[in-house]
């Protein structure tokens, strides 16, 4: 399944947010901590705690991703009725 950047972006937002994926966090928590992450330090700051943190551990930045990745796709399902250009992006992906 292909990334979208709406997706990718949520994503570090969690990644670098408080929850951990031992809470199990209910999707409105995950849409607070979001939220609440990218207004804090903004996209560019997410992604710089990402790289950081997949470069002094990657060994458990991995399967936080992946998490996080997971929790927002099933927190945030794809619109179905996506603009025709999103649809284009996300099947040449």
């Amino acid at each position: 399944m292909a990334t979208t950047t709406f997706e990718a972006v949520r994503a570090e937002a969690l990644f670098v947010s408080h929850l951990q994926c031992s809470q199990s966090p209910r999707s409105d928590e995950i849409r607070t901590a979001v939220a609440t992450t990218l207004r804090r330090v903004g996209i560019q700051g997410c992604a710089a705690q990402v790289a950081g943190e997949f470069g002094d551990h990657p060994d458990t930045a991995v399967a936080r991703m992946a998490w996080a990745l997971a929790m927002v796709r099933s927190t945030y399902p794809a619109r179905r009725n996506a603009p025709r250009s999103m649809q284009l992006l996300t099947r040449s992906a």
